[in-house]
């Protein structure tokens, strides 16, 4: 059976990786963001690839109403309808704390903007009995950290959202799964320093890929963030808020 991939947040370096390697294998796909221009160039790759469909969409998870064009084109396409969620923005702690005004896109780009696009998506993929959808938060979501807590809360948020849906659409044949990225070079790390376990896009998607087929729940990747998170989460608090990490 076909499978189109609808891409949200498809601008990001690791979103187009992702949509590289479906389209080899055949898959379509359906990218939706803000720069047409860059996806553009994307979708032609795609379809050069061997995606049967490629095509692009304006998206913007500050806007819901750019949403609902994307679920009139989805109801059109047959077979097995997939979501893969990169949308995210991540501002540095040092500038939330100076405009705290920028706490409310924060948290609309990473949690209740993709939460509120897969709400309005699901009843579809239930009625199809299949799909599987791919929700990208971090390993900041595992713990609130001095470095980046509001990115951290915003990924939590985002982490329960996913458990809950897995719940609610495992029962009607949709498969979901949460990914927790550590420090990728992107965008959004450019000009960090001594970022620990660094990873290039093409891995991150590989990893994705990879764990959607063998519908894992959760997925760390790299592999290591898994151990370096476990033993994180079990430090005391009274221990953890003296750390600086």
């Amino acid at each position: 059976m076909s499978q189109t991939w609808i891409i949200l947040g498809a601008t990001s370096t690791i979103a187009r990786s992702f949509a590289r390697l479906v389209s080899d294998r055949g898959d379509s796909v359906l990218l939706a963001g803000r720069d047409m221009v860059d996806m553009q160039a994307t979708a032609t790759d795609c379809a050069a690839r061997g995606a049967p469909l490629a095509e692009t969409i304006a998206f913007d998870a500050r806007d819901a109403a750019s949403f609902a064009k994307i679920l009139k084109r989805t109801s059109d396409i047959e077979g097995t309808l997939s979501v893969a969620v990169f949308v995210g923005s991540m501002p540095t702690q040092d500038a939330l704390d100076a405009d705290p005004s920028l706490i409310l896109g924060t948290v609309t780009d990473n949690f209740t903007g993709p939460a509120e696009f897969l709400t309005m998506i699901a009843p579809l993929l239930e009625a199809r009995g299949s799909g599987t959808i791919v929700g990208v938060g971090s390993v900041a979501g595992d713990r609130g950290r001095i470095g980046n807590y509001v990115y951290g809360a915003a990924k939590a948020g985002f982490h329960t959202y996913l458990s809950g849906l897995r719940n609610r659409l495992g029962r009607k044949g949709v498969h979901v799964m949460t990914v927790k990225p550590g420090t990728v070079d992107t965008a959004m790390t450019w000009g960090m320093d001594k970022l620990p376990f660094l990873a290039q896009p093409e891995k991150i998607a590989s990893d994705i890929l990879r764990g959607a087929d063998r519908q894992k729940d959760t997925l760390y990747t790299p592999f290591i963030w898994w151990p370096v998170m476990t033993v994180i989460r079990l430090i005391p608090e009274r221990i953890f808020k003296k750390l600086q990490i």
